[in-house]
């Protein structure tokens, strides 16, 4: 839509064009749009996965309108699944329940560091046989290196003092068993049952490079015996629940 202030980014600090700017459009017709514009320019004639990205504040409309329109296109065979992707985990759990999602992406929220997607979309999916894709697995960057260093990122901020030290922490236990943070940061998430898939975002060809010889390397930390994991559960100061959580 066009853009009033003309400024080169928008409200969000995203890169736009100066006479357009964003509109969030989670209504059917939008979906539809959307859905259709992406075909065109990929020239497929299916999707595998079409997410909802970041419904935050306009929950109502992307369970009630957004959703429903998804689900027909799923039924038409225009896509394969359905689903959506937040910051969060709570209002995840609640599209598993009460909308057709077949599959939530929670970003940052079973990691590490924060294991906060244990406490609702994570128990939803398991009851409900649902999926779920991991990612922002490295928490915007603060364990995406073997040893973290101040002034990395923490949830899109400057990490606290406190946590790097827990990431440290964490790195010397990876270390001591012959691994690196990273691996172990990717690997972690694939011990839950319902997480289906880890999803790295990436920035360049280096870190593509990068990421995909650890993609590739093997489990860092095995099943049996868990010491490995009991080990790095102790430096990151949590409490492990159960055996799918403390296995890596």
């Amino acid at each position: 839509m066009p853009n009033k202030e003309p400024r080169g980014v928008d409200t969000e600090g995203v890169v736009v064009r100066d006479d357009l700017c964003r509109q969030w459009d989670f209504s059917q017709d939008g979906v539809l749009r959307s859905i259709e514009d992406t075909l065109e320019r990929t020239g497929l004639d299916r999707l595998d996965i079409v997410d909802l990205h970041d419904p935050d504040d306009h929950g109502r409309q992307a369970a009630e309108e957004a959703m429903p329109m998804l689900a027909e296109l799923r039924d038409q065979g225009v896509t394969g699944a359905i689903g959506v992707g937040m910051n969060q985990s709570a209002m995840l759990a609640r599209f598993l329940r009460e909308t057709a999602a077949d599959v939530v992406m929670p970003a940052g929220r079973y990691t590490l560091l924060d294991q906060s997607a244990l406490d609702d979309v994570l128990s939803v999916a398991r009851e409900l046989g649902k999926s779920v894709v991991a990612v922002g697995v490295f928490n915007s960057g603060l364990l995406s290196r073997d040893r973290p260093a101040e002034g990395m990122k923490d949830d899109y901020q400057d990490a606290p003092p406190a946590l790097v030290l827990r990431a440290r922490a964490i790195a010397e236990v990876c270390e001591a068993h012959g691994t690196a943070l990273p691996a172990v940061a990717i690997a972690f998430p694939h011990a839950h049952p319902s997480i289906i898939n880890v999803t790295l975002g990436l920035r360049n060809g280096p870190d593509e490079t990068c990421n995909s010889m650890i993609s590739a390397s093997p489990r860092p930390l095995g099943r049996s015996p868990c010491s490995g994991a009991d080990q790095v559960g102790r430096a990151r100061g949590a409490r492990w629940r159960g055996r799918d959580a403390r296995c890596l």
